[in-house]
């Protein structure tokens, strides 16, 4: 009877411990391209005209705000060395006042990308999980690190962008690691196959020339009052779907 009771014990212990698999939610079809990218902050490629745009209005964080100060749009591809992203953010300031890539990197302008590779959610704050990549106007790339620290990944992401007026287009290609990825970068990006599915939010920290960021604006719904969760639980992300 001690032996039942044991192993009935570890079993709940084990289904308390073990995170449920993420929903389904938000979900993009993303085409694949055989196309060659030129990564120069413009659309210059046909393909791009085939994708339809989606939204980025989700205000995460921050007040009201208005058509003028800030509003965006993006596309994304695949083929498979990574994903592609096409972004246009109409913003009247652009800001970068901490020139110190590791240091508030949140609060000046930037994108970021959240990116599940396996779609399971849950935790990761401090491991890889997941990553939430800020992509600053200088092209650094950052993320914190299972130390706690912050840190640039600079060989995961590449981007260009472009301003015209208020318009900034940006283009990226983006590496996708799993949560194998160690940080002595010898880890290899997987290669990406149709019917994939990928865990992915993205979002824009919008500064007006102040201390700090006044808006933080992404492209899913965050139920709740608190709804800049992204960088530390990956359960809020959408889900990419791969299709070729």
């Amino acid at each position: 009877m001690k032996r039942v009771f044991t192993a009935t014990f570890a079993l709940v212990l084990f289904s308390c411990n073990t995170h449920k698999h993420k929903e389904d939610k938000a979900i993009i079809e993303v085409s694949y391209t055989d196309n060659t990218f030129t990564l120069d902050g413009t659309a210059a490629e046909n393909f791009w005209n085939l994708i339809s745009w989606n939204p980025l209005d989700q205000n995460w964080l921050g007040g009201p705000y208005d058509h003028e100060d800030f509003n965006g749009r993006y596309k994304l591809a695949w083929n498979e060395e990574g994903l592609y992203l096409l972004i246009e953010i109409t913003d009247d300031v652009l800001y970068d006042r901490t020139k110190d890539p590791l240091k508030l990197w949140w609060n000046d302008d930037c994108v970021e990308i959240f990116i599940d590779e396996d779609n399971s959610g849950g935790l990761h704050q401090y491991n890889h999980n997941a990553f939430a990549y800020h992509i600053a106007l200088d092209g650094n790339v950052v993320d914190l690190a299972p130390d706690k620290s912050p840190r640039l990944f600079n060989n995961h992401i590449s981007s260009k962008h472009s301003t015209t007026d208020n318009l900034t287009t940006w283009e990226i290609k983006l590496k996708v690691f799993d949560d194998t990825y160690n940080d002595d970068n010898t880890s290899k990006p997987v290669m990406l196959k149709a019917e994939k599915k990928i865990g992915f939010a993205l979002a824009y920290c919008d500064n007006d020339e102040s201390t700090e960021r006044e808006n933080f604006i992404g492209s899913v719904f965050v139920p709740g009052e608190d709804k800049n969760q992204g960088w530390i639980n990956a359960d809020i992300f959408g889900t990419l779907l791969l299709k070729k």
